[in-house]
């Protein structure tokens, strides 16, 4: 390998952006119910600028970390990233909020294993394809291996509940099995067992099915099951062309649930209009063009791997979120990465760009 060089500044600095417009628009979207609730304004800001700089410092950090080092580690990651995520669904150890348990922690200092599932699992798939490329076209000994951890990591999510996270890992690996060469058969095969267990999770949850029946027809029960959509599309309609201007939402005055979590793309758009919210989805579209390129250019099979699954990680939850805040899917509770305001999500987040981007100082994007 070549010696180290400067990181691709093109997702250093799209990610920084959209770290910036996140912390504005955290203050911006919860400013009134942090008043409320809090009596205090900057509650969420304060809080989210104490991440956000966390993060930067994790990211900073890995991204001098020789990403080979994560080959050795990414089991003992794993082994406990799964002790956390039966720890969560203790009683008395579990946090349960909104009727979901999936805080570790105390005071108000709370951690979510299931954000850490989304790192562990790409680490580990990446290092294990890697060492098993000549078994790939396996489905038994290239496959499954990699299926029964996700089978493991999906149902203790699952089990939180945390159908959206558990969809978002599931096609993180689906693509990480894509990139390595699995067999496109097997893929099909794959997809098709994965949207048949979808529909059974969906109709086993009374909650889950009456959110599928709100995406057909949120007006059918707009004071319950539709109001979150009902009111994320008024925010998105009513920022026109050029928003209604920073600060000047509507819907964040206890409306729109959620505002400044995951339904801040939908007063993004309602203050910046059209013009913010493409701003942002370009950004997106840079950290994910340049990340795939990384792959694409990395100097070993498992760098492109690590690299593939770390943009798609992130890609995938921003493709999620902007689908579910539009209407184009169901309700699920993904946050929007950078931009929601949340801890170990942005900190856990921002360590898997510090890797990517030390992936990026071992090839030549020019």
């Amino acid at each position: 390998m070549n010696r180290p060089k400067s990181p691709d500044y093109v997702i250093f600095f799209a990610i920084i952006a959209l770290l910036g417009i996140g912390v504005v628009m955290v203050y911006s979207s919860s400013a009134i119910s942090a008043y409320v609730n809090f009596d205090d304004s900057y509650y969420f800001l304060k809080r989210q600028l104490i991440w956000a700089s966390l993060g930067i410092v994790t990211m900073l950090f890995t991204m001098n970390i020789d990403y080979h080092v994560w080959r050795k580690l990414a089991k003992p990651i794993l082994l406990a990233t799964l002790v956390l995520l039966v720890l969560v669904l203790v009683p008395g150890l579990g946090r349960v909020v909104n009727g979901a348990r999936r805080w570790l922690g105390f005071g108000s200092l709370y951690l979510q294993p299931s954000e850490i599932a989304k790192l562990s699992m790409v680490l580990y798939c990446a290092t294990s394809l890697a060492r098993s490329q000549d078994k790939i076209n396996s489905f038994m000994k290239g496959v499954v291996p990699n299926l029964a951890v996700l089978m493991l990591v999906f149902g203790l999510i699952l089990k939180e509940p945390d159908l959206g996270t558990a969809l978002a890992i599931g096609a993180t690996v689906f693509i990480l099995l894509f990139s390595a060469g699995a067999k496109v058969t097997h893929l099909a095969s794959l997809g098709l067992t994965g949207v048949a267990g979808v529909v059974v999770a969906i109709l086993v949850e009374p909650y889950r099915l009456k959110r599928l029946i709100a995406f057909s027809d949120p007006w059918a029960d707009p004071l319950n099951t539709g109001y979150h959509i009902i009111q994320s599309l008024y925010a998105i309609g009513s920022g026109g062309l050029f928003g209604v201007g920073l600060g000047r939402s509507r819907e964040k005055f206890l409306y729109l649930p959620e505002p400044h979590t995951d339904f801040i793309f939908a007063i993004l758009a309602e203050e910046l209009g059209l013009i913010g919210t493409l701003a942002v989805i370009l950004l997106f579209f840079l950290f994910a063009w340049r990340g795939y390129k990384v792959a694409i250019s990395a100097p070993d099979v498992y760098g492109s791997l690590l690299a593939a699954g770390l943009t798609t990680m992130i890609t995938i939850q921003a493709l999620m979120n902007i689908a579910v805040v539009t209407a184009s899917m169901p309700v699920t509770g993904i946050p929007l990465p950078f931009l929601s305001f949340g801890g170990s999500a942005l900190i856990f987040t921002l360590s898997g760009v510090g890797i990517l981007l030390n992936i990026s100082r071992y090839v030549s994007l020019e």
